[in-house]
């Protein structure tokens, strides 16, 4: 009761940290007592030390709350970063492609504040449009900000520093968003299954609940899986010669 109390109020800069150690059971908007499961313990205990370095943010009564979304902007990009460097650390040291690592180190580390973002949004919210939208906006980001505005300004350096088109070669992009695509059709038809079956997208009875999960983390699997085929080239001949044609016209006719 007390958990939900101090989390339900605007608690001061001090407070935060005292609430990033605690733990205890919580009243919903039900009234109902949610106690302390042992996965929430221990899940509590791993990501203590994470909660304190977030404490670090202001409250979000300061500012009218653009303090604390400028600081945990700013944290949340720097740990990024970091995440980034040493996850491309930890592939050159192992030997691992830098395709391979991107699809999974790099892109799991990215990614987890985004999945965190995505678990508070489904649990906090009546319907499921909070939770998927956080992932096709977090998406449309890394997509279109993520990769255009390094363009644009890698573009703009080479035209005033060397008075040249900035130009990168193509690789085997093609094929990934060929495998992505796939994989992301089925995943609409498995929302679109549940929400004709059970009413909505996320949640519903067990079984289904968790046999929805295991189906969506295969599907990624699957595709990390394809993608780390064809950097190492171990993929059949017929999918490996299109990739390679495909490498070869964007080349302009000269292989890998």
């Amino acid at each position: 009761m007390m958990q939900f109390f101090m989390d339900s109020k605007d608690v001061s800069w001090g407070q935060q940290f005292k609430n990033a150690i605690m733990l205890g059971p919580k009243i919903d908007e039900k009234n109902f007592v949610d106690d302390v499961t042992c996965g929430e313990a221990i899940m509590h205990l791993i990501s203590m030390p994470w909660k304190v370095f977030f404490s670090l943010i202001p409250p979000k009564k300061m500012c009218g709350g653009w303090l604390a979304f400028m600081v945990a902007l700013a944290l949340i990009g720097g740990i990024v970063s970091v995440v980034g460097e040493f996850a491309g650390l930890l592939g050159c040291t192992l030997s691992i492609k830098t395709s391979v690592t991107a699809i999974t180190l790099v892109a799991l580390g990215t990614s987890l504040p985004d999945t965190f973002a995505s678990k508070a949004a489904a649990q906090n919210s009546e319907y499921a449009d909070s939770a998927i939208g956080n992932v096709t906006g977090s998406n449309s980001v890394n997509v279109f900000l993520g990769m255009g505005l390094p363009w644009i300004i890698a573009t703009i350096y080479h035209k005033v520093n060397y008075n040249s088109n900035y130009k990168v070669p193509a690789g085997s992009l093609t094929f990934s968003v060929i495998i992505f695509l796939i994989c992301s059709m089925f995943c609409f038809m498995i929302l679109i299954g549940r929400r004709i079956v059970y009413k909505g997208e996320l949640g519903g009875p067990e079984p289904a609940r968790s046999i929805t999960g295991y189906m969506c983390f295969l599907l990624w699997f699957i595709y990390v899986i394809m993608l780390t085929l064809d950097a190492y080239d171990l993929l059949p001949g017929a999918l490996q010669d299109d990739a390679d044609i495909l490498y070869k016209e964007a080349n302009g006719g000269v292989g890998p």
